[in-house]
């Protein structure tokens, strides 16, 4: 069952199409023409704006794709109120933009770019307001939106420990048996170690770059990237060509956690990005969740303060589902292993816990001890003897030993 978009269709009352004059030839060509020019103006904004630049974000809404892209190209004024250094630096960038090359790069490599009010475009991005990003460059065979509906971010370390790798590609791996996206970075550590555990699965993943869709980064990904791009999809906010930097890392992170129906943090040191995205995902009311580690490891150091907060611990991918799901998605319960005494009934339970330890006792010490009349203890221990708990040896009833309790326990523990 496809989960709901975080955002409503408000719903217009509609002239009857059928009493409608069909639109003219010459006002659909206009709207296609519009909707190419404005296609056409953010793949060239990718080339020329910062990915988060919320600046950017309102002159592109109160002045639009086409109009902002003729501003920082130098063929209009710039925005009102916009820095002369800022707009500067903007048009010297806007000199290498050539969208449409960027445009036919993107296609050659069976990719292509989306929009807000695109089909494809997930409407849970907009909550990031001004930040939204100005387009997605995609690479991939799924829709980005129905995947994103049951997604979920797995982000952490990259200098994760084994126990931290091992976490992630389970979880990666439960996650898609559930019909779930796994989204993360593609950085070494926990990202590739949750994209390998869904691509094992044949699962969904999505890799949300910090540079271009062409660019593969860090460059030991490069097969592990290549695979998802066949089996999954690359997502980025930069153009074809475009390198990453440090800053551009940390954005990356806004746009894992408005994708996803919620974020789990797995191994994290407390100077982390991953604790970056999780904050975002709870500032945007998304699921926010932590894999507890060793107490010793600064690695996990992270993942406990975001527990401390308002984080969810999960252990495994049912614990996920649970939170991030629709109703009635529940985790088994958990229990610890029933043992054959945990079977008893209450006076049979009495009567065994009266047993002494070595020796034996008769079956009226036994009744006096377990607070239980002689002919009812005697016949609990005729039941225990039957169970394999206790053993007759003569007047007296000891307990039966196990093969393995007889030895001597190890220095430090059993």
């Amino acid at each position: 069952m496809v989960a709901a978009e975080h955002h409503t269709v408000e719903h217009r009352p509609v002239a009857d199409r059928s009493l409608a004059d069909p639109p003219a030839p010459a006002d659909q060509a206009q709207a296609t023409a519009d909707g190419t020019a404005q296609r056409i103006a953010r793949a060239a904004l990718t080339r020329i704006l910062e990915p988060g630049d919320e600046t950017a974000g309102r002159w592109l809404r109160e002045m639009g794709p086409v109009e902002l892209w003729r501003a920082l190209s130098g063929a209009a004024a710039p925005p009102n109120g916009a820095r002369t250094n800022k707009v500067k630096g903007l048009r010297l960038r806007a000199v290498r933009a050539d969208p449409e090359a960027d445009l036919a790069a993107v296609a050659a490599l069976g990719g292509r770019f989306i929009c807000p009010g695109d089909e494809e475009w997930p409407r849970q991005l907009d909550d990031l307001g001004e930040a939204r990003p100005v387009g997605l460059w995609v690479r991939g065979a799924a829709n980005l939106r129905i995947w994103a509906l049951r997604s979920v971010a797995v982000v952490g370390a990259r200098a994760c420990t084994e126990y931290g790798a091992h976490l992630a590609a389970t979880l990666g791996a439960g996650l898609a048996d559930r019909g779930w996206a796994v989204v993360s970075g593609a950085a070494y550590g926990v990202d590739g170690a949750a994209h390998r555990g869904a691509l094992a699965a044949d699962g969904a993943t999505v890799a949300v770059l910090a540079s271009g869709v062409d660019h593969a980064y860090p460059a030991g990904h490069t097969e592990l990237i290549g695979r998802i791009a066949q089996q999954g999809l690359l997502v980025a906010e930069l153009a074809p060509g475009d390198h990453p930097t440090r800053s551009r890392f940390i954005q990356r992170n806004r746009v894992i956690a408005a994708l996803t129906r919620g974020t789990v943090v797995v191994e994290a040191e407390l100077r982390s990005g991953s604790l970056v995205t999780a904050r975002r995902a709870l500032a945007m009311g998304r699921f926010t969740m932590g894999m507890p580690g060793p107490v010793t490891s600064g690695l996990s150091a992270g993942v406990h303060q975001l527990l401390r907060g308002e984080a969810a611990v999960v252990t495994d991918a049912d614990e996920v589902v649970e939170l991030v799901g629709s109703i009635g998605d529940l985790a088994p319960e958990r229990r610890g292993p029933v043992l054959a005494r945990d079977l008893l009934d209450p006076v049979a339970a009495r009567v065994l816990e009266a047993l002494p330890a070595r020796g034996g006792a008769d079956a009226g010490r036994l009744a006096r001890e377990s607070g239980t009349p002689r002919d009812v203890a005697l016949g609990k221990l005729f039941e225990l003897r039957s169970l394999g708990f206790a053993q007759k040896c003569g007047d007296r009833w000891e307990l039966v030993r196990r093969a393995d309790s007889t030895r001597a326990p190890r220095r430090g523990g059993p």
